[in-house]
């Protein structure tokens, strides 16, 4: 289609709106527009394409098919526009901005008591964060960078190692001398928490102790390292989980090693960012500072 024939913002805004509420008359009031106004830009858009986007049932309106598929596009237009025209705004007295996706356990026990050095460091940056727990396609997704667990592959992304997983086994102030625990075999007996992504974590354990045995896969299943650490320091059972996600509860003592025998993970944390942003000053400032945490950690 010709640039000079594609449909206008606002045509698109009152389709889409009007598609959403099922009527014109929420459309306008929505946009601050008169009914009238919404309707006439919904025919001048079908008339542009030369279809029909509604039917029209007495007071009533209704997409039709094409108008069903053509809607899915429209809204994905805008809100893809209504991204780009916020990142644009942000740039508003020379600030820059990035936009990261993150791990919430990670992002929120110990990336965020760290992000105030990267701040003072470039006072004029606008960061974002936004929660992907697996790979996502960074065309389709408006992210500058992620944090990443796994193995370094991402199809056209680059992947920049941070740090690897170790696993200590913790439990509650006090439970160990409570429940007599000495060895690793005193801890079958009781509930073994379980991160719902590392199913292996614990059978892994038990087996570098040298035991095998069927109750190392029983117990509670959670979906992040967060809510097992709470459950933990509550008593409910006994956690493995990466030491640097809890250093607050080890230093307060709400939470104690068990054992000094960490479980190495499979996979590891990387910094992940497109191909095409590898180019980016602050993208390359944000993962050099990552990668400077990560090593002191």
């Amino acid at each position: 289609m010709n640039r000079a024939h594609l449909p206008s913002i606002g045509a698109l805004a009152a389709f889409e709106s009007a598609a959403r509420h099922g009527s014109f008359t929420r459309a306008a009031d929505e946009l601050h527009l008169t009914q009238g106004a919404v309707s006439r830009q919904i025919r001048q858009l079908e008339a542009q394409l030369g279809i029909a986007l509604f039917e029209r049932v007495r007071q009533r309106v209704f997409l039709t098919d094409v108008g069903r598929l053509y809607l899915g596009d429209v809204t994905r237009l805008l809100k893809d526009l209504t991204d780009a025209t916020q990142r644009a705004m942000a740039f508003a007295g020379g600030q820059g901005t990035l936009n990261i996706a993150v791990l919430p356990t990670l992002a929120t026990r110990w990336l965020m008591p760290r992000l105030p050095g990267f701040l003072a460091e470039h006072p004029d940056t606008l960061v974002n964060f936004a929660v992907r727990l697996v790979p996502f396609d960074f065309s389709a997704e408006p992210f500058d960078a992620a944090i990443h667990y796994g193995e370094p592959t991402w199809p056209g992304a680059v992947c920049e190692p941070l740090m690897p997983e170790e696993m200590v086994p913790v439990a509650a102030k006090g439970l160990k001398a409570a429940r007599g625990i000495a060895t690793p075999a005193d801890l079958l007996g009781l509930p073994l928490l379980h991160q719902v992504t590392r199913p292996a974590a614990w059978p892994d354990w038990f087996a570098a102790a040298g035991l095998d045995d069927p109750r190392v896969h029983r117990g509670p299943r959670f979906e992040q390292f967060s809510m097992i650490a709470q459950a933990a320091v509550a008593g409910i059972g006994i956690a493995l989980v990466p030491r640097f996600l809890i250093e607050e509860e080890l230093g307060s003592g709400t939470l104690e090693i068990l054992f000094e025998r960490p479980l190495r993970s499979t996979g590891a944390y990387y910094v992940v960012y497109p191909e095409a942003k590898a180019g980016f000053s602050l993208v390359r400032a944000f993962t050099r500072w990552l990668r400077d945490r990560a090593a002191e950690a």
